[in-house]
């Protein structure tokens, strides 16, 4: 019996009401495992309705009520983390270590949002005039809304709603339909943690979900994690409806290669960042520039790494990649490689084609390896999101920093060196919002915000850290003057001496 994934309203489990269901795949098989009820334009409303109702006591209950619920989800969370990881694996299909990489770096947000406390302090300036005190407070937005990829089904909810929960708005997730089983997970647990119902919901769908939140009139701010093209379409309609947005899109991230690198290094690091979780991760290396006479040998040492990745399902202990989320983006990403000796690349590793024994039916596409990709070439152009690095080469420094800055997104970017004088040039140069020094994926720890430049991120705050902490609250100042007791009415003496 096929498995049907339905809505969480209100604290429970709500039934798809509007007919309309969307499959989800086993993507190591192929085959149709679970059905998702798209949820009506009725629908969200009823799950903004309880996220509005709940937000009335949720916004007004104690910073020790809020960091208590979390701080059971948390450990609940660590619990669970195998079982989750399995339902990303299912769903997904990436291999279970990197699915439970995936839960590890939400729990980083989790853990910041049970110290929410101390983000949340505000500041007093007292006698600023004659009995005069100034107050900064930050207090909740309301109903927030997240929008999230299929690449990391748990971890990015858990870059929004941990937060969000903790500053006192109420939230609604509308997760990726090709892998919504982890968010309904999630929700349960964060039930189980004694989460007052309404604050968190989940609703499932495609655009018409969508575009409902993004014009909700209690809806008062959206979150969004996918490819450029929607993150400005959500920038733009949510704005127009008057929502604070952060959305963050697409990336091509490059990595520089400088001639006194550690080859050995820095060729690991890009096999890891390029092939890990099958490229599927707005953070993966997809473009290496190699500068100076280095380019051969380092072409060289990461075919050699390349071919010795074990590819099968996710659930093999054995297997270190995955296949991709559908068959239409497996033969999406094998175009770009079917066409790059055309447009003048060198293709050294070709994955197309691929195929486990087993599972035929799968979604599979092994390693592909392009060198001396020109910049006007689509696979250097694109956002593939899967297996393939480009190498680009570069005479010198300059000419790879201005291939980097040409680029019209700013997600994250590397540089692999032992001169800390080049380094520090790059990271002050570069146009991307991350930067890694000898670090192939530089994505920052839950207390230092994510986010890219260009292209990468429509709005003004980054996501979690303390962009996300400011994204869900509004700043608040509040300017006092009391009376002095020793001004009271004649008559009336409450002891206090008259001091000025």
């Amino acid at each position: 019996m096929t498995k049907i994934v339905n809505h969480w309203i209100g604290g429970k489990t709500a039934e798809g009401a509007s007919g309309t269901y969307g499959p989800v795949t086993n993507p190591a098989t192929g085959e149709v495992t679970t059905k998702v009820a798209f949820a009506s334009v009725e629908e969200v409303d009823a799950a903004v309705a309880a996220a509005k109702e709940a937000f009335r006591t949720w916004g007004q209950s104690s910073l020790a009520q809020r960091t208590a619920v979390l701080f059971k989800f948390r450990a609940l969370l660590d619990a669970h983390r195998d079982e989750i990881a399995e339902l990303i694996t299912a769903e997904h299909g990436k291999v279970h270590s990197d699915a439970l990489g995936e839960v590890a770096r939400g729990l980083e947000i989790v853990d910041l949002a049970c110290g929410i406390n101390v983000q949340l302090k505000g500041e007093l300036s007292t006698q600023v005039a004659s009995r005069v005190d100034v107050a900064s407070i930050r207090q909740p937005l309301g109903v927030v809304a997240g929008i999230t990829p299929f690449n990391f089904p748990a971890m990015v909810p858990m870059w929004m709603f941990p937060l969000a929960i903790a500053c006192g708005n109420t939230f609604v997730l509308k997760p990726s339909e090709k892998d919504p089983s982890a968010s309904v997970r999630l929700a349960e647990l964060l039930a189980e943690a004694g989460l007052p119902e309404g604050v968190f919901n989940v609703v499932h769908g495609d655009k018409v979900a969508v575009d409902r939140l993004l014009e909700h009139p209690d809806v008062k701010a959206v979150s969004f994690v996918g490819s450029t093209p929607i993150a400005r379409y959500i920038h733009t309609t949510a704005s127009a409806n008057g929502k604070r947005v952060q959305a963050l899109g697409g990336a091509k991230n490059h990595m520089l290669v400088l001639p006194d690198a550690d080859l050995d290094a820095a060729a690991d690091a890009a096999v890891s960042a390029a092939y890990g979780s099958a490229g599927e991760r707005c953070m993966a290396i997809s473009a290496v520039v190699a500068v100076g006479a280095i380019g051969d040998e380092l072409v060289g040492k990461i075919r050699e790494r390349a071919e010795k990745i074990k590819i099968g399902p996710g659930d093999d202990p054995a297997s270190e990649m995955g296949p991709l989320i559908t068959a239409t983006h497996r033969d999406k990403v094998a175009s770009y490689v079917a066409g790059a000796a055309d447009e003048g690349a060198e293709v050294v590793l070709d994955g197309t084609g691929y195929t486990v024994d087993g599972h035929e039916n799968g979604h599979w596409i092994g390693i592909s390896l392009l060198d001396k990709v020109p910049t006007t070439a689509k696979a250097y152009q694109d956002e593939i999101f899967g297996p393939v690095l480009c190498v680009l080469r570069a005479d010198t420094y300059e000419e790879a920093l201005d291939i980097v800055n040409a680029s019209p997104y700013g997600n994250g970017t590397a540089i692999f060196t032992r001169d800390g004088g080049a380094a520090r040039r790059f990271q002050l140069e570069v146009e991307a919002g991350m930067v890694g020094v000898n670090v192939p994926i530089p994505v920052p720890v839950g207390y230092h915000s994510f986010g890219g430049w260009k292209d990468s991120l429509f709005g003004d705050h980054h996501i979690y850290g303390n962009d996300g902490t400011h994204f869900y609250t509004r700043g608040k100042v509040v300017t006092t003057r009391w009376p002095d007791p020793a001004d009271a009415p004649s008559g009336v003496d409450l002891g206090f001496p008259r001091n000025h």
